[in-house]
């Protein structure tokens, strides 16, 4: 049995990957524990999970710290990194596995020279060569961290996203083994779009999903949405066909739906393709994987993406296609195939579980005694 420590944050969509895995390699027998922002210790714990309360890692709250210098310095935080050392140090660990934007926990690893996996649950051409390519990553560089030297100096980097939409690059440390989409059979129902934003606190998030809901006005379709935990549903404007609800369970509601419109963030993108859904993305944050995800399904003929500031009526049209054209749909059930044909939390936990064992680095030699 081995001990493994996930490191992780409060972002919403990057959670779910992890439970995943560590849910599966807690199955295996293995000890798991978590080290996150204090808000994650009532759901971790709630899940049978070992919690580590930080001491050292900046306050965050997800529903209200969207900002981006407030994001950066939680994302870069140092804090975060002497936690994990503490962490190490109290309670012999045999791998640990950070969220691939913890860059200050990375740094911490490397500099230890801690065998680490990277957990990637975005876009491989959104995050190193996107997102560490540009202000982000000179921001992090100027604050004396090594991003790139993290990645290439990690065990592992663990990717878990779809080779049909982002093509892994040829790095020796690198597995993608497809994306975390749990999925339901099809449920033959009535015409149904499903509006899902972000559980995140992004700013302005209120205004485009009444647009949206307003949108969805004259469309041969039932309605269903979900406000998350930022919006409150009382405020949002309806008409008899739309459901409000402050949460839908994907397994609830996208088996009987026909579209569903989501802001691009991974998760809720995998999960809609997993159910053979076309997609209409709307992406509320150009500097985070929103747009890479939404260019990608276009590419694919899967959906549509289409800008937070576009009118109703934009919005409706957008809708209109999705629900008429079959191509979009044919081309989403291609993708959803994909997905439910990979095995990427078993695999994942196959990985992690090797190294944890002592495993060389995949495509390294095996260090010399």
């Amino acid at each position: 049995m081995s001990a493994l420590l996930f490191v992780t944050w409060d972002g919403g969509g990057n959670v779910p990957p992890a439970t995943a895995l560590a849910h599966e390699l807690a199955r295996r027998g293995h000890a798991v524990r978590f080290l996150g922002h204090p808000s994650q210790e009532r759901p971790l714990t709630s899940q049978g999970f070992a919690f580590v309360r930080p001491r050292h890692a900046r306050a965050f709250d997800a529903t209200t710290d969207y900002r981006p210098l407030r994001m950066l310095g939680v994302l870069a935080d140092v804090g975060m990194g002497r936690d994990l050392l503490d962490a190490v140090a109290a309670e012999p660990t045999d791998l640990v596995v950070i969220d691939s934007l913890m860059f200050g926990a990375l740094d911490a690893a490397r500099r230890a020279g801690l065998r680490y996996a990277v957990l990637e649950h975005m876009y491989a051409a959104a995050y190193r060569s996107g997102m560490l390519g540009g202000p982000m990553g000179l921001n992090l560089r100027l604050r004396g961290l090594a991003p790139a030297r993290a990645l290439d100096d990690a065990a592992l980097r663990l990717l878990m996203t779809l080779p049909q939409l982002d093509p892994a690059p040829a790095v020796a440390n690198l597995s993608q083994v497809g994306p975390l989409a749990t999925w339901s059979p099809r449920v033959e129902a009535e015409p149904t779009v499903v509006v899902g934003l972000s559980t995140f606190g992004y700013p302005g998030m209120a205004p485009v999903l009444q647009r949206l809901v307003d949108a969805t006005e004259g469309l041969s379709a039932r309605v269903l949405v979900s406000t998350g935990p930022t919006i409150d549903p009382a405020a949002l404007r309806t008409r008899p066909g739309v459901e409000v609800h402050r949460w839908l369970a994907h397994g609830e509601s996208l088996p009987g739906a026909s579209v569903l419109v989501t802001h691009g963030g991974h998760g809720s993108t995998m999960a809609g393709l997993a159910h053979d859904l076309p997609l209409l993305v709307v992406p509320l944050d150009g500097k985070s994987d929103h747009e890479v995800v939404g260019r990608s399904i276009e590419r694919a003929g899967a959906g549509r993406m289409i800008g937070r500031r576009a009118s109703a009526g934009d919005l409706r049209d957008a809708l209109r296609s999705l629900l008429e054209e079959p191509a979009y749909a044919a081309a989403a059930g291609r993708l959803g195939a994909a997905i439910r044909g990979t095995d990427a939390v078993g695999d994942g936990a196959t990985a992690l579980e090797a190294l944890s064992n002592g495993a060389p680095t995949p495509g390294r030699p095996a260090a010399r005694p």
